[in-house]
């Protein structure tokens, strides 16, 4: 794994935890609909997470935590993609093709997450 490979991780994670911020509608219409409260608050709460994942990743001493953190983030947020995907299935081509393509992508996500832990230190 490159030593960039973290910063990298915590550069993708604040470019998504910000844009949570500024362009809060995309994001409420993949918040389930099972989750209690309104879709702004989850997607506020989960631009908040990514920016402290983003903060946590970059700073050696909190970067093995933070990324087993992010990966859990990860897999946690897979249930939004696929609310997208199956939201999206009357949608163009290529926007239907990009919203299904997100899906595997969720799995490298999660890898490179475990990966940046494990070159912190300790088993991840």
């Amino acid at each position: 794994m490159s030593p960039r490979s973290p910063l990298l991780l915590a550069g993708l994670l604040a470019a998504a935890g910000a844009a949570h911020f500024a362009a809060p509608r995309q994001f409420d219409a993949i918040v389930p609909r099972s989750l209690p409260g309104s879709p702004r608050a989850w997607t506020y709460v989960s631009g908040a997470a990514e920016l402290a994942l983003a903060a946590g990743v970059a700073l050696p001493r909190t970067r093995r935590r933070a990324a087993l953190a992010a990966a859990g983030f990860f897999v946690g947020v897979f249930p939004a993609n696929v609310k997208m995907a199956v939201d999206w299935r009357d949608r163009p081509t290529p926007q239907r093709a990009a919203a299904v393509g997100r899906l595997p992508l969720q799995v490298p996500l999660v890898l490179w997450a475990r990966g940046v832990a494990r070159t912190a230190g300790g088993r991840a």
